[in-house]
């Protein structure tokens, strides 16, 4: 299992500062949930959703408050801990490049918090693999990132159409902005065929 960039940048100190951040947040009011937000008016009611690389569970938890069944898996011990304080959603510790949920089928799968920047290099494609699997025929895969890092909106695409995720629309942001050129974070909806 190649070490991920999460892994290489962050030790479990940060994690643990990573749940504190959001936790302070969280009691100062901050909106924390416009992803959750974007999401819900994309998904059927009681969607599937499988939470890829959840962190804390604040998106899979949101989700899960309006209506959703939502599975949750990330690779951080620490966070995991954190994701299962919320007993509304079933959380995994799992290398995303290995993901396997047998039986496991899902009607949308998001990767919101640059997840795709995290893995490893070069486990991308394998990883979208894995998603474009865990999907239903016409299910959706949303993820957004940050695109001032090595893996490219551009080659990201190519990746999608490799594994059978058909684009469907780019966002600059979180509250769908329109996407332009230059824009520094990418929300991307792409489905799978079929349905």
């Amino acid at each position: 299992m190649a070490e991920t960039r999460w892994q290489r940048e962050r030790s479990a100190s940060d994690s643990h500062a990573y749940v504190a951040r959001f936790a302070q947040l969280e009691a100062d009011g901050v909106d924390l949930h416009g992803e959750a937000r974007a999401l819900d008016a994309m998904l059927p009611r009681g969607a599937r959703v499988l939470d890829a690389g959840c962190g804390t569970g604040r998106l899979g938890a949101e989700l899960a408050r309006r209506g959703h069944r939502v599975t949750a898996v990330d690779l951080d011990p620490v966070l995991v801990a954190a994701a299962r304080e919320h007993p509304e959603l079933m959380v995994h510790e799992a290398d995303l490049a290995t993901l396997d949920l047998p039986g496991d089928r899902f009607d949308a799968i998001v990767a919101a918090g640059n997840v795709m920047i995290f893995v490893a290099r070069g486990t991308e494609r394998q990883i979208l693999t894995h998603f474009a699997d865990h999907l239903v025929p016409g299910g959706i895969f949303v993820a957004g990132f940050a695109t001032d890092y090595e893996y490219s909106v551009d080659e990201f695409d190519l990746d999608l159409a490799a594994v059978g995720l058909m684009l469907e629309q780019r966002y600059a942001t979180w509250d769908l902005r329109p996407w332009h050129e230059g824009a520094d974070w990418a929300v991307t909806v792409a489905r799978k065929a079929g349905g």
